[in-house]
């Protein structure tokens, strides 16, 4: 179960990490007029920052608690039925690097960058499957 969870986390997180640094190479390198996109940026960046919070910390303990709210009469838990759990998990946090790849391409204000980008170190720290979250996901859902 953790390797695939970590096959999932890393299929998922690679490509945001390869899009930033395509940002960052295209933003050295380019001569792009950002102009008409920097217009946008007042409706864009408080936006964007909400929803990298949404999908970094929201919707993931709202998906945790209707897992719960499900699961509350389950003595056990079945071990296929977490692994859909915590990849459904995955894939709802991990939303938040390409939130933030979005925002640093669009180059908003620092204020609502710095938030976004803080939003997706959490998700990408936090909901990392290693071992230990792993195993305290088994023991609290008393999965075997």
């Amino acid at each position: 179960m953790e390797a695939q969870l970590k096959k999932c986390y890393v299929a998922l997180l690679a490509p945001a990490i390869l899009g930033f640094i395509a940002a960052i190479v295209a933003r050295k390198f380019s001569t792009l007029d950002m102009e008409p996109v920097r217009s946008l940026q007042r409706f864009t960046a408080p936006v964007l920052f909400a929803l990298s919070f949404a999908f970094g910390v929201a919707f993931p303990l709202l998906f945790r608690t209707l897992f719960v709210h499900k699961n509350r009469h389950e003595k056990m838990i079945s071990e296929d039925s977490l692994l859909k759990f915590e990849r459904n998990t995955l894939y709802i946090a991990l939303v938040t690097p390409y939130v933030a790849l979005m925002a640093f391409f669009l180059e908003i204000p620092r204020f609502h960058l710095a938030g976004t980008l803080l939003a997706s170190f959490y998700a990408v720290y936090y909901f990392y499957p290693s071992h230990k979250r792993i195993q305290y996901e088994r023991r609290i859902f008393r999965t075997k």
